[in-house]
């Protein structure tokens, strides 16, 4: 990864003492700045808007045993694994089970455990695991998880699960088939379940820069970033790399990249505003209209076709002494109505509360409003996005 060339001389091995001198003289005129003045409106953390590029979660994923079901775990004549994993387990503690001989024990369940190791864990510490169900067990609640490896993307083993469960799901079954399902009994947590086996190596004390990466790519923000870092360290020691990442030089040392790094996230700037965007949900129906959305000069009409069909049935009676047979008439009758169209005006500029409150006006349901929105969209007069998820 390319940097930009910094105006200001590179921090060596040996100017390191002159860097640390600088930085500290500096985060106490900032932090006296900080107790002082008020943070700008809607302005926000460094922390908050951007991370560390290289410090991330690393997810882990193992295949393991829960034992001690109450006759709630897998039915190994439909599932296969569980009985071979059981199996395994028991030739691997010196037991021989008969050939031909089936294991169907209900208290027996095969899992899949995940779990996710924060950056810079360390061997010994301990973090969650969620524990799933992966055959047909009906419950997991009162079972204990057995021994099981934890990998991560390499294939190598990073920790180590075992532990009791804590089910919040509650499932109830009847002899008569009836049964009852509170939230999902199948899946577990273990708090605190797996030990760190291994550590996952970071990029964070190389090189002679850390780069800030933004949750949401946006060059005003990016901009701001840069000189709200620079104002602060009194140098220009940040410098842009694109819309999502900030370069700045550090000092080498650990100790001082951390205060270093420390310093930087408790920055106050204010992000650049979004673009306007009009998001619906075609599933729910639900509809967000971002504060800078507006409109050109536009006119809409809204109004409603309802169409009735009903369906009646009469009976044909013929004469007394003819040769005519009683039968069924239907009698179909169509009804057509359509409500007054009203139409309304939207000028040049309009801004949210205008839309919302025209629209309001005519009663248009979410439907409605999500054609308006598309037909001013193909007209030309919205100024946003707009994106259907």
């Amino acid at each position: 990864m390319r940097y930009l060339a910094s105006r200001t001389p590179r921090a060596t091995p040996g100017r390191s003492g002159h860097f640390s001198s600088r930085f500290a003289r500096t985060t106490l005129v900032a932090f006296a700045l900080l107790l002082v003045g008020s943070p700008p409106a809607f302005a926000e953390r460094v922390k908050d808007l951007a991370g560390i590029a290289g410090v991330r979660d690393n997810p882990l994923l193992g295949y393991g045993l829960v034992v001690g079901l109450d006759g709630t775990g897998d039915s190994t004549n439909q599932v296969n694994f569980t009985e071979q994993s059981l199996r395994s387990m028991l030739v691997q503690y010196g037991i021989t089970v008969p050939p031909g001989t089936r294991l169907n024990p209900k208290n027996v369940a095969a899992v899949t455990i995940s779990a996710v190791l924060p950056p810079f864990s360390k061997p010994g510490q301990q973090i969650d695991v969620t524990v799933s169900s992966l055959g047909n067990a009906k419950s997991l609640r009162g079972g204990t998880l057995l021994m099981s490896p934890l990998r991560g993307a390499d294939g190598e083993v990073y920790a180590i699960a075992q532990g009791n469960l804590i089910v919040g799901g509650l499932g109830i079954e009847g002899a008569d088939g009836s049964s009852l399902a509170i939230n999902v009994p199948s899946v577990g947590r273990i708090p605190l379940g797996a030990s760190v086996e291994r550590a996952v190596p970071t990029p964070f004390a190389d090189g002679e820069h850390i780069v800030f990466n933004l949750h949401d790519p946006d060059f005003t923000t990016a901009r701001r970033l840069v000189d709200g870092i620079n104002e602060a360290l009194g140098s220009d020691e940040a410098e842009a790399i694109d819309a999502v990442s900030v370069a700045v030089r550090a000092p080498l040392g650990p100790s001082e990249r951390v205060a270093f790094v420390g310093f930087l996230e408790e920055l106050v700037i204010e992000p650049g505003e979004s673009a306007g965007k009009v998001i619906v949900n075609s599933r729910t129906g639900t509809i967000v209209i971002g504060s800078h959305v507006t409109v050109g000069p536009a006119a809409v009409a809204h109004g409603s076709l309802v169409v009735r069909i009903t369906e009646n049935y009469s009976v044909s009676q013929p004469a007394p002494f003819s040769d005519g047979e009683t039968v069924v008439v239907p009698d179909s009758g169509i009804e057509v109505a359509q409500e007054d169209g009203r139409l309304f005006e939207l000028g040049r500029g309009t801004t949210l509360s205008d839309i919302v409150q025209a629209i309001n006006d005519v009663g248009a349901a979410p439907g409605d409003l999500v054609a308006i929105l598309e037909a001013l969209r193909q007209a030309g007069a919205l100024r946003a996005q707009l994106i259907v998820i």
